[in-house]
């Protein structure tokens, strides 16, 4: 690491530097705090850690600290001190200071605890490139799509990912509605706050309040200590309720009341608990019949309808599938190359994919693995619901091909078929087909499936 070694007497300064340096350390030696600050500002504060004397005649090491810490709050501050008590400690740790070393120190004990600030250094870098990474993961660019459908929901993010309007996003299973979530997060200020997701289809009744607001300790019987539920745990950040409305009837107005007044309160107590969230949540049902019908609250609908959302289904645009399919056969694919017929997209656009995107990526998946690795993905990869959509099949569609060729291909996708439902095992796809092993291996071997892996 990159240290600076600040104290004014020498023989301590230049003792500890360098066992400093021998111990394979960067550091540089300064008598005096103005010294110090001077050489940050010089260098843009390119430096890993600050050991300074507490007691030093122009600047003391706490006002040193005080302003380290407000121009470099990355440096790490180690106090070195002969006035060990605990009020220095506790000074030094509410200005920003790592730690303090009292005076006589060994160089084991001043080592060990710089491998510890480094470690910390090393843990908060990780967390840093963590964070930049899940953030450009569900940057705009993570919902694919080109048409005019999707380019209205980008202007829509751009316009709400910085407010704290609460977001309500329709769309039918498989749209990518908690993908949107994720890109709606994490394009906003809340980004490095938490970001609490809750299934509301998943949760009992029983559950559910727990869950969303915590519950105090001896609530109910179990409760052996209190716990804070996803509303407390989202504090500052984002709230996701996926399938809002599987929520109780008998919950929603506690809902209500959480996001008008930005209040809860644990289950069995009665402190009020002010949380500042961000809530989306998003159905695949008709929140407008629901209500007319009587199973969703009405004023609860308004609130959460504040600013909607729809994400059309991928049959209403079908321009995009031609860019999904290839995104996601890339990912599949891995650091192989992969290509798709042009007939192949052609086909699948005028399919309507009842299970959306998620459909088209599971599709996908099963072609990348059917083609092989280098192969291009063809037509005969399809299934035949894809190729031949709403139609009843008896038989295969072969157009003008020889015989000898569409029994060939007609026993290659079979095995194939059987070895992915094993999991490669021959043995157990062999008793799929009900054919000997050994009949089974012969026929790969003749058709050359395993050179196709």
């Amino acid at each position: 690491m990159h240290i600076l070694v600040a104290d004014d007497e020498r023989i301590i300064r230049v003792t500890t530097a360098d066992e400093l340096r021998d111990a394979g350390h960067k550091v540089r030696e300064f008598s005096s705090a103005e010294a110090v600050l001077q050489y940050m500002r010089e260098n843009n504060g390119d430096v890993d850690v600050v050991l300074t004397d507490l007691k030093m005649p122009d600047i003391d090491g706490l006002e040193l600290s005080r302003r380290l810490k407000e121009n470099h709050p990355d440096v790490s501050i180690l106090l070195m001190t002969a006035y060990a008590t605990v009020d220095t400690a506790v000074e030094a740790m509410k200005i920003g200071a790592y730690d303090y070393i009292a005076k006589p120190f060994s160089m084991e004990e001043l080592l060990l605890t710089l491998e510890r600030i480094d470690e910390l250094k090393r843990v908060k870098e990780e967390n840093r490139q963590l964070r930049t990474k899940v953030g450009t993961a569900y940057d705009m660019s993570s919902f694919i799509g080109k048409s005019d459908e999707v380019k209205r929901i980008f202007e829509l993010v751009r316009l709400i990912a910085d407010k704290s309007t609460t977001v309500l996003i329709t769309g039918e299973t498989g749209t990518g509605k908690e993908l949107l979530t994720n890109v709606i997060h994490y394009s906003s200020k809340r980004s490095s706050a938490p970001f609490i997701k809750v299934s509301c289809a998943v949760l009992s009744r029983e559950i559910f309040e727990s869950e969303l607001f915590g519950h105090v300790k001896g609530a109910y019987t179990g409760a052996d200590k209190a716990r804070a539920g996803r509303f407390e745990m989202a504090h500052k950040g984002t709230l996701y309720l996926d399938d809002i409305d599987d929520i109780p009837a008998d919950l929603q107005v506690k809902l209500l009341r959480a996001l008008e007044e930005g209040e809860i309160e644990r289950v069995g107590g009665s402190d009020t608990i002010s949380v500042d969230v961000r809530v989306v949540a998003s159905t695949k049902k008709d929140l407008r019949q629901l209500v007319e019908e009587g199973k969703f609250r009405e004023d609860l609908y308004y609130r959460l309808n504040v600013f909607p959302i729809r994400i059309p289904p991928l049959r209403e645009r079908h321009n995009d599938i031609a860019l999904l399919a290839g995104h996601f056969a890339k990912n599949f694919a891995g650091k192989g190359k992969v290509e798709i017929d042009n007939e192949v997209v052609e086909i699948m656009k005028h399919y309507n994919f009842p299970g959306n995107v998620r459909e088209l990526k599971n599709l996908m998946e099963r072609m990348v693995i059917l083609a092989g690795e280098g192969k291009k993905i063809e037509k005969n990869h399809l299934p035949v619901e894809v190729r031949f959509p709403g139609k009843q099949h008896t038989c295969f569609y072969f157009e003008n091909k020889p015989l000898d060729q569409i029994i060939r291909e007609v026993e290659e996708n079979a095995i194939t078929d059987a070895l992915m439902r094993a999991g490669g095992n021959k043995a157990k796809a062999a008793k799929i087909l009900s054919v000997p092993a050994s009949t089974l291996k012969t026929r790969i071997n003749k058709l050359g499936l395993d050179q196709k892996k």
